[in-house]
């Protein structure tokens, strides 16, 4: 089993906070550091960056920067922050990568580990990347499992990422070969609230009609009398759901509703659609996202055969406090469940599993 250390803490300012958020790790810490940011010293990402290189001996680093930052059972928004995760991993078990901006790119990221294929791959991603919804899935054929798990990097100033050194742009992370074991899961936040309708009618990202009806009235329909009687209601709190082809656990693609027009009957989601594909309003609430949230837990931990040595989460900045309250109620979940297992992450601006961009989800994986 690798040994890992975790380390997280907040101060007035970014060499307080990396300073002792470092002295709780150390040195000889590893091989491969996690290091992840708050936004209000993202301009001090490479200072902090090399604190930990001269601090804990470990070259290799991955990270980014977030609005808030995750450890174990705490989270951090809206100060100065650091938090940090090492892992004392064979050095042909893994391998840093950075700089993929395009498909080909994608197609050609030097992954390999150890001559062979990676299994999984931990990344970060600019959220200004170009065509991201595309190389998201190309890059995800490179690993033998497709699995791709990680976060868009959310920032009210740069975006700045880490694979080595400090990056920006584009899509970085570590790939893992199959001698790093790890189980993953992903928690929606939301829970359908009508059944699956075909899309039979519709432009762009613009519902015309849902199982022949029109939009409108099925979306009526669905999210019952008391939200139909008050549409004022319904923004941040209704959701389309995009069901994912093929996928065996039901799984879907939450998208905004950004329009209803009453008199045309049609209904515009933040997203592409077309013809044929499968739709359900969702609901998004407290008492959702700790229902799902509760599901992955238990769901992840029985499929484990051992206890897991440390994690890392990735959760969508329209979470937290939002749904969990405060008090680092979403973090506390995962500690009630699995113990304090050194565990580093961030608040995204969009989540990646598998090989697929997500919107207000929780991506955990844990190193078994």
């Amino acid at each position: 089993m690798t040994n890992f250390r975790c380390g997280h803490a907040a101060g007035a300012d970014w060499r307080e906070a990396a300073s002792a958020c470092l002295g709780q790790i150390g040195v000889n810490a590893g091989t491969l550091g996690f290091l992840y940011v708050t936004d209000l010293i993202a301009d001090h990402l490479n200072d902090v960056l090399e604190m930990f290189k001269a601090g804990t001996g470990i070259t290799q680093w991955v990270g980014a920067v977030g609005i808030g930052v995750c450890a174990t059972g705490k989270e951090y928004l809206d100060q100065p922050a650091v938090v940090a995760l090492t892992g004392d991993f064979a050095a042909d078990s893994f391998r840093v990568f950075s700089g993929v901006v395009d498909e080909e790119t994608a197609a050609k990221a030097a992954m390999e580990c150890g001559g062979a294929a990676p299994n999984i791959a931990i990344v970060h991603a600019d959220p200004h990347t170009e065509h991201l919804e595309r190389l998201v899935p190309v890059l995800a054929k490179r690993v033998e499992s497709g699995f791709l798990v990680g976060g868009l990097v959310s920032s009210r100033g740069r975006n700045p990422q880490i694979a080595g050194g400090v990056v920006n742009g584009g899509i970085s992370g570590v790939a893992f070969s199959d001698s790093v074991v790890v189980a993953t899961r992903l928690t929606q936040g939301c829970t359908p609230i009508g059944p699956k309708r075909a899309v039979t009618g519709c432009q762009r990202n613009v519902l015309i009609s849902l199982d022949g009806k029109p939009a409108f009235d099925v979306f009526l329909e669905d999210i019952g009398e008391k939200l139909a009687g008050d549409l004022n209601r319904v923004g941040g709190h209704i959701f389309a759901g995009i069901a994912v082809p093929g996928s065996d656990t039901g799984d879907y693609l939450a998208r905004n509703l950004v329009g209803i027009d009453t008199q045309s009957k049609l209904i515009a989601i933040g997203d592409y659609i077309k013809k044929g594909d499968s739709l359900m309003f969702c609901r998004r609430d407290a008492r959702s996202a700790r229902d799902d949230m509760a599901r992955m837990l238990e769901s992840i931990k029985q499929g484990l055969y051992a206890k897991p040595a440390a994690g890392v989460y990735y959760s969508c900045l329209g979470r937290g406090e939002t749904l969990f309250g405060k008090g680092s109620g979403e973090l506390k979940m995962i500690r009630d469940v699995f113990g304090d297992i050194p565990l580093a992450g961030f608040f995204c601006n969009g989540e990646i599993s598998h090989n697929r961009l997500y919107g207000y989800t929780g991506v955990l994986t844990l190193f078994l």
